[in-house]
């Protein structure tokens, strides 16, 4: 049996639990720790000695795939180590308190690695990787498929406030943001970003209404913040576009509509609600595009129509 992985380089793979680059070849070992198979492949024999060293190897090698975030193939090691530790016990085994500590260490590390791996560096919201993985698992499959929101959601006139105030406000700005439009989502519901100043908040099986009415309580949360608190001078809003998908089941007959699909008829309603003077929410109702809250009194600009979408 093939312990080592193929990705941890530079030793050869440890067959029936010995180490051949470390004990060397079978008439190099010591008479009482190997005996040869009538096919003539090695087979330990159990010692102590010869175990303590297994482990100890076993650990080294979890330490160092560790180190490089292969977690799954440090973990295998350490339970290797474990099993050669109680190979000969007849007991349910006790886990020694140092192994149980590492194994512990390496789990916490592997939940982290994957939590930094979906998480957009500056604002914490979840990045554009983990946007793609859950929009395409919340919209695949051949069976029924719930209702789905998508809210595109873009800063007003960003360019300016980083010419103005220079990046690291900027960034700060970002930041202020996202726990602006993060808070109040209802459950289910996560922001991501989408690239440059532009998120994405997701609704899952949230009805058309409670999506417009979120949206729009975080859009007027983030004009009514004291923005020259951070700066003065500076106001912060934005505009976004909301795209609703309703359930799609095989009775209905209609394929669940893309991720891709989604976000295009976003875009093309943050692009509206920018056409609209900005600092608004527009979403479509029976062909029509209107804008949601205050904003609900200009006269929302007419929504071009996307090629295979409508």
């Amino acid at each position: 049996m093939t312990i080592l992985q193929p990705s941890f380089a530079g030793r050869e793979p440890i067959e029936d639990g010995v180490a051949l680059t470390t004990y060397g070849s079978p008439s190099q070992m010591e008479p009482d720790a190997v005996r040869d198979r009538p096919n003539g492949a090695p087979v330990r024999v159990a010692g102590q000695t010869d175990s303590s060293k297994l482990i100890r190897l076993h650990e080294s090698i979890a330490a160092l795939l560790s180190s490089r975030g292969e977690w799954r193939q440090a973990y295998q090691h350490l339970r290797s180590a474990l099993d050669l530790a109680y190979a000969d016990s007849t007991e349910q085994p006790t886990v020694p308190e140092q192994l149980r500590h590492e194994v512990a260490r390496l789990r916490k590390e592997h939940a982290e690695a994957l939590e930094q791996s979906i998480r957009d560096s500056l604002t914490a919201s979840y990045n554009r990787r983990y946007l793609d993985q859950r929009l395409n698992s919340l919209l695949a499959g051949s069976g029924a498929t719930g209702p789905l929101a998508l809210a595109l959601v873009d800063l007003d006139w960003f360019k300016q406030v980083n010419d103005t105030f220079g990046h690291l406000l900027g960034d700060r700005v970002l930041q202020r943001v996202v726990d602006l439009l993060q808070s109040g989502l209802p459950d289910g519901a996560f922001c991501a970003r989408y690239g440059g100043e532009e998120f994405v908040l997701v609704f899952p099986g949230i009805d058309p209404g409670t999506a417009i009415t979120v949206t729009e309580a975080a859009r007027d949360r983030i004009e009514r913040f004291p923005w020259s608190q951070l700066a003065p001078g500076l106001r912060v809003t934005v505009s976004a576009g909301i795209a609703h998908e309703a359930a799609a089941t095989p009775q209905t007959g209609r394929p669940p509509t893309s991720a891709e699909q989604q976000l295009l008829r976003a875009d093309s309603l943050l692009y509206a609600a920018k056409q609209s003077g900005r600092n608004a929410v527009a979403y479509r109702q029976g062909g029509r595009v209107l804008l949601a809250g205050e904003a609900a009194n200009r006269r929302a600009v007419a929504q071009p129509r996307v090629a295979g979408f409508y």
